[in-house]
């Protein structure tokens, strides 16, 4: 039987890794098995760079975390060798990295993942994955307002233009006489 110290440790990082998730703006699970250690290497480093917290996980305690924060779905997936990124700050960034990286190691294999609290299956993370970056978004969305104004201001100044080339109305000719008011 488990010493009360070990269970308590369990229930530390199982409540730690149910806030990880919990706050996580997204996250995914995948299967590493098969892969070397310069590409895991290479891989932790593309997901440090971008703000990505990449561990393995115990499947147990994984699904012990999901009952906690109501992703009890996740546990379908918690078999084989599960590792587990996440991102606080970025909903995309894990998806793009690792369909990125599983694209190029066959045995790499995404499972599952969540956005906002949402459940993705794989082929939800890896339409995740195609979402352009924030930047990205943000830099179309200028562009698309830029051009918008521009169209604007175009309209604008040609009918500024019109209205100056319009031939100025000739004053009436004097010559003839003003009409007088009808006599009663």
């Amino acid at each position: 039987m488990a010493s009360a110290k070990i269970l308590e440790q369990k229930q530390a990082v199982v409540q730690s890794l149910a806030d990880r998730m919990k706050n996580a703006a997204g996250g995914v699970l995948v299967n590493y098995q098969g892969i070397t250690v310069e590409a895991d290497t290479a891989l932790r480093s593309d997901l440090r760079k971008a703000g990505v917290e990449y561990s393995v996980v115990k499947n147990t305690l994984t699904s012990k975390a999901c009952d906690l924060i109501g992703f009890e779905q996740l546990k379908d997936v918690l078999t084989g060798m599960t590792s587990l990124a996440t991102s606080e700050s970025d909903p995309v960034a894990a998806a793009k990295i690792l369909c990125g990286f599983a694209e190029k190691n066959p045995n790499f294999v995404i499972k599952a993942g969540f956005v906002e609290g949402k459940l993705l299956d794989e082929n939800g993370v890896k339409d995740l994955a195609k979402i352009p970056s924030k930047e990205v978004l943000i830099g179309k969305m200028l562009g698309s307002l830029q051009s918008s104004l521009y169209s604007f201001a175009y309209v604008l100044q040609a009918i500024i233009d019109k209205k100056n080339e319009a031939p100025a109305a000739e004053p009436a000719a004097e010559s003839e006489p003003a009409a007088e008011p009808a006599a009663e």
